[in-house]
């Protein structure tokens, strides 16, 4: 779109020591253009306002200076409460997930581990599920029959996580009850996370799922991935102590 000639790209003048604009021609050239604020915003923050205006027909420029300072301060309000809200909202995920590592800590066996994930976990991380789900092992093992532990097909982890990927969110997963059995109808939200327990259990997948936006692609993954650390290093006590 052509602009008119007055409207040319706005530059600083030169202080050559002399007043090449009478008052006369700034407020013709603002007639002639009524959108001159309006497209150089910019200009108002250098304007020395006067402290009081009257008349008709005057706009109180004072007056929409002192607002767009007031906006400006509370945009600094509202960036500064995010991020109180911010620290608040990791500082309790980090206690969360510190109380669930204590919890596990205290299993010696395998059904203690299970326990702890599917029943203690959902308390002590906010969620509504907290399963297991495993690969089939290359041997029959009644550990991995149990009602509380989920089945995948051969590859099922690389195949819904994808290849060398470890975790994955989701702000919104159907679960057919592969992931979180009896508990699927509840998920809405869910983190998956990759688990290698080591040679005598196969792969599997630490699920865990919420009704609201608990979860969702972008976020920190952290602290799920040392709870999933924390897992195959009681996972392994667990089969030392059983034998």
């Amino acid at each position: 779109m052509t602009q008119p000639q007055d409207s040319a790209p706005l530059r600083a003048p030169k202080d050559d020591g002399s007043d090449s604009l009478s008052d006369e021609d700034v407020v013709a050239f603002l007639y002639r253009n009524p959108d001159f604020l309006a497209r150089n915003p910019d200009v108002l923050a250098e304007l020395t306002a006067p402290t009081r205006w009257s008349g008709d027909r005057v706009v109180d420029m004072q007056h929409y200076l002192v607002n767009r300072h007031r906006d400006e301060i509370d945009d600094l309000r509202d960036c500064a409460q995010d991020v109180i809200e911010t620290s608040r909202t990791n500082m309790s995920i980090q206690t969360r997930s510190h109380a669930a590592v204590l919890a596990l800590m205290g299993a010696r066996t395998w059904a203690d581990v299970v326990h702890v994930v599917s029943h203690d976990w959902p308390l002590l991380l906010d969620v509504d599920v907290v399963s297991m789900a495993f690969e089939p092992p290359t041997s029959p093992d009644p550990r991995l029959q149990g009602s509380e532990i989920c089945r995948l097909e051969d590859g099922g982890v690389d195949a819904i996580l994808g290849i060398d990927q470890d975790a994955r969110l989701f702000r919104e997963l159907k679960d057919d009850g592969t992931l979180f059995g009896a508990g699927a109808g509840l998920v809405r939200s869910a983190a998956l996370m990759r688990m290698r327990p080591g040679a005598f259990i196969p792969a599997g997948i630490l699920a865990l799922g919420a009704r609201g936006d608990t979860f969702a692609p972008g976020q920190g993954t952290e602290l799920l991935n040392f709870l999933c650390r924390v897992i195959e290093v009681s996972i392994s006590r667990s089969l030392e102590t059983d034998e």
